[in-house]
């Protein structure tokens, strides 16, 4: 695989890194005031969009608009499954595999020829 199919997959991971502490992070902290969390939020969203926006750029170069999106919603999930066992302490069940699984079925069809 070269670098031009590697990079896009590679930054939309680490900005779903970002994004999913910028999103869900602050349930662990529901006494921090909701201001506070917001601008907190906002500061740890804005890496997020700076990885993001490159590798989708770059992406369309190789990959299909729906190719994108799919991609980044199984990264999504593959990140938040990841976050929510370790961060959170929540676990997943297998309702949450049975459904994270047809989404991923969803982006075998959107690569397949």
């Amino acid at each position: 695989m070269d670098a031009a199919r590697i990079w896009p997959v590679a930054l939309l991971l680490v900005s779903n890194v970002f994004m999913t502490f910028a999103w869900y992070g602050h349930l662990k902290y529901k006494h921090v005031a909701l201001w506070m969390v917001i601008l907190t939020s906002w500061l740890i969203a804005l890496p997020e969009y700076m990885l993001a926006v490159p590798a989708n750029r770059m992406g369309s170069s190789v990959y299909s608009a729906a190719q994108l999106k799919g991609m980044q919603e199984i990264i999504t999930l593959s990140v938040f499954a990841v976050f929510s066992i370790l961060y959170l302490g929540q676990k997943i069940t297998m309702n949450h595999l049975i459904g994270f699984a047809l989404i991923a079925a969803g982006g075998f069809f959107l690569f397949r020829q």
